[in-house]
């Protein structure tokens, strides 16, 4: 299991966004479980949530965009130097056509571990978080793929967003 240990600890900005993070994915991992005791398609409905919140980011991302297949432009809407430190971004490789990004750290997985929540169902709630980040890149155009993720013990998230081909 990766330790998902944060490098930035003595930024006061990065260290409060965080705790606001990691109460919001306090309050998902808690709805997800008391929605499965009331039987309910969790799973199902938490993706169509977080689809939703990453059309309407998409959206937002897209109208700000001055060149709207623009990949660095993107970044930059994307990419804010706040989110860089708040997930310890890494940008591996920015193109006209590909964002690769490294996340090497999480508050997300953070605050559903500080929760006892089991490690299988985190790599699921993880999923559905990402589900956020598959539908701004569907807005913008571009496509999206995850490799590895922290919830899975990697010792990064490995996040792309590429331009379809022509």
């Amino acid at each position: 299991m990766n330790l998902n240990t944060s490098s930035i600890n003595d930024d006061e900005t990065v260290s409060s966004v965080r705790k606001a993070i990691e109460h919001r994915a306090t309050w998902m991992g808690l709805m997800c479980l008391e929605a499965e005791k009331h039987g309910a398609d969790w799973e199902s409905i938490a993706r169509k949530a977080v689809s939703q919140t990453g059309m309407l980011h998409g959206k937002a991302i897209f109208e700000a965009m001055a060149e709207k297949t623009d990949m660095p432009e993107f970044s930059k809407a994307f990419l804010s130097e706040l989110n860089k430190k708040l997930f310890e971004m890494e940008v591996t490789e920015l193109s006209a056509n590909k964002l690769e990004i490294e996340f090497n750290y999480c508050p997300l997985v953070s605050a559903w571990r500080k929760l006892g929540i089991d490690e299988e169902r985190i790599k699921v709630l993880c999923d559905i978080a990402m589900d956020g980040d598959r539908e701004i890149a569907r807005q913008v155009g571009f496509d999206f793929a995850l490799g590895g993720t922290i919830a899975k013990g990697n010792s990064c998230c490995e996040v792309l967003f590429r331009k379809p081909p022509a």
